[in-house]
């Protein structure tokens, strides 16, 4: 039997070894000891390492030993099982605890805002305030943590449940606040950042503000967390705060270079502050950081410095999967959809395993491309990955077969999908509608409407666009009635417009301009150029004048009008009126939008 110290000696030996060999030493002895220090060394070790297996055998030996009532080792224990994300366990022992104290309470609280269950947290705070325990300032912070949590426990969509869970856990949040000002913890500065960022979480930077502006003694965390408030809903201030915080000396860390340059990103300013704060971070030695490099490549690509983001990208030290999705993604976002595979399959020979955000990228960028051949590519990668995708690139598979003209291979793919979403049924339905297959696209809303799938929106512009493409106009009119009848959806400017483009394709001018003159609002450009089209394939100057009048009047800087009323004097050779015409688009300086196509040879 081995002694205490002796025991102790070997496990501080064996630290280095595998867990499962430092445990099989540590465990699987029949020694009892009564030295309280180590059992709390190896159950913090356990509790650290999440190693529920071996703490739990642990404290069966403790249960059979002298330390049972202990106390500090069952808050140990206790921890333990919390942290290792066994809550029910956690729960049980605190239940049958013969004694309990605050660090008892605080330990079970924590356990359950680490593993996002905040409402169950809060719960124990509000008991552990009836059963009269003294509340201390840990307690504090995770309750305080659990009130900012409100959008885990909001698991259906719709804003007005999101309003409801953010108003509640705001409630509970300055509830809690009180208990700070009650007990005099205001001074914690570590408690006032929780509360301000609780604050930001919850949309209430104002107030987060105020309580930065009231704190004390502020720490780099403090002003870290406005930061960030400020990046997300009040991106106007970044700059200002961020000249602020160097004045008052405070030293900034990699959280706050990430913050000001999110910020800088959303304003696009990447050209002048976002050049200065470069210096900076290079100066202060954090170029290095994965983390920064990220934000700084994405503050030069949302702010139209395609190169300038290449360049920080090449630079960078260490590269992770979002480092390479955010070049890809950027790529894309300029109209490069080549470069964007590029980076992609860059990515794979560097051995960095790709994620769904990665796929969802590559698969857009083959659909812009219309390429059959690197979509299948990006399929075989999606199989690969398998459970580890979600709908969304299940939709943008869908929606590159289509673009590739491969409807049955978008049939096979829809067919697999588990639960497909609002998107993937619309998606379906545009793809057939653009590949000239009206009555199929048709069908597959109709399918959609039998699974109670609510259609939206964008999915009636499908649905019309559809019918306008397949000449069918009776269907098309009661899709167009149905959308306020049935769905309670208001058609909009776009559904005016397939509906015009559907009756000038059958050559019924008149009744589409009677539809324009009906709408409930002003109809817009979009809609008089579909009019203004329609009557130059029939020939209908008179209406064609009024549509291309009406279109002027609303933006006179659109070439799109022009050309197309240039084009139908041209077809009854009126040419004075194409000399008029011309004329008058370079007395506007109105440039013709050149033409463009692409082929593809030796696989560029």
């Amino acid at each position: 039997m081995f002694r205490s110290i002796g025991f102790f000696k070997i496990w501080r030996k064996t630290t280095s070894f595998p867990l499962k060999t430092t445990s099989f030493r540590l465990i699987s002895s029949d020694f009892i000891t009564n030295d309280e220090e180590l059992y709390a060394t190896l159950l913090r070790r356990f509790a650290e390492t999440k190693n529920f297996h071996h703490g739990r055998a642990l404290h069966a030996k403790l249960v059979k030993g002298p330390l049972n009532g202990s106390l500090f080792l069952n808050n140990h224990t206790l921890n333990m099982y919390a942290k290792s994300g066994h809550l029910l366990h956690a729960h049980k022992m605190f239940d049958h605890l013969p004694q309990r104290n605050a660090v008892s309470w605080s330990a079970l609280i924590a356990g359950f805002v680490q593993h996002n269950q905040p409402s169950y947290a809060l719960v124990l705070f509000s008991n552990m305030q009836a059963a009269g325990v003294n509340i201390n300032e840990f307690t504090l912070v995770s309750a305080l943590h659990a009130c900012s949590l409100y959008d885990n426990d909001n698991d259906s969509d719709g804003d007005d449940n999101e309003e409801y869970y953010r108003s509640y856990y705001l409630s509970r949040l300055y509830q809690v606040y009180a208990f700070v000002v009650r007990l005099g913890f205001e001074w914690n500065v570590f408690l006032m950042n929780v509360f301000m960022t609780a604050l930001i979480r919850g949309r209430k930077l104002a107030e987060a503000l105020k309580v930065f502006e009231g704190c004390r003694n502020k720490d780099t965390v403090s002003w870290n967390a406005v930061m960030a408030g400020l990046a997300q809903f009040c991106c106007g201030e970044v700059p200002g705060f961020w000249r602020r915080m160097c004045c008052e000396g405070v030293k900034p860390d990699s959280f706050a270079f990430s913050g000001v340059l999110a910020g800088l990103a959303a304003l696009g300013d990447g050209t002048g502050m976002g050049m200065q704060v470069h210096g900076q971070l290079v100066k202060c030695g954090h170029g290095d950081e994965v983390c920064v490099g990220n934000s700084l490549v994405d503050m030069y690509l949302k702010s139209g410095s395609l190169e300038e983001g290449i360049r920080t990208f090449e630079e960078m030290a260490e590269r992770n999967v979002c480092t390479w999705n955010q070049m890809a993604a950027g790529c894309l976002n300029y109209g490069k959809p080549g470069k964007a595979l590029e980076f992609i399959n860059e990515m794979r020979k560097t051995g960095v395993r790709m994620n769904k955000f990665t796929l969802a990228t590559a698969l857009t960028s083959c659909a812009n491309l219309a390429s059959l051949e690197e979509g299948k590519k990006a399929h075989g990668l999606r199989i690969k990955l398998e459970n580890d995708v979600d709908v969304c690139v299940d939709n943008a598979l869908l929606d590159m077969y289509a673009k590739c003209g491969s409807m049955d291979d978008a049939l096979q793919v829809f067919g697999t999908m588990e639960a497909p979403s609002v998107v993937s049924w619309t998606t379906m339905i545009m793809g057939f509608a653009q590949n000239g297959q009206a009555r199929k696209a048709l069908k597959i809303f109709d399918e959609m409407r039998a699974e109670n799938k609510a259609p939206n929106y964008i999915t009636f512009i499908c649905v019309l666009y559809a019918c306008s493409q397949g000449g069918l106009i009776d269907e098309g009119w009661e899709y167009f009635s149905s959308m306020e009848q049935d769905h309670g959806i208001s058609p909009g400017e776009d559904h005016y417009a397939c509906m015009v483009d559907m009756l000038g394709r059958a050559g019924r001018i008149k009744e589409a301009y009677e539809l324009i003159r009906r709408m409930p609002f002003q109809a817009g450009v979009m809609v008089w150029q579909t009019l203004l089209g329609a009557c130059r394939v029939h020939g209908d100057v008179e209406t064609g004048l009024i549509a291309a009048k009406q279109a002027l009047s609303l933006d006179k800087d659109d070439s799109s009008t022009y050309v197309v009323l240039s084009n139908m004097f041209a077809d009854g050779r009126n040419w004075n009126s194409v000399g008029s015409l011309r004329e008058l688009m370079e007395t506007r300086d109105v440039k013709k939008m050149p033409g463009s196509s692409w082929i593809q040879l030796s696989r560029r």
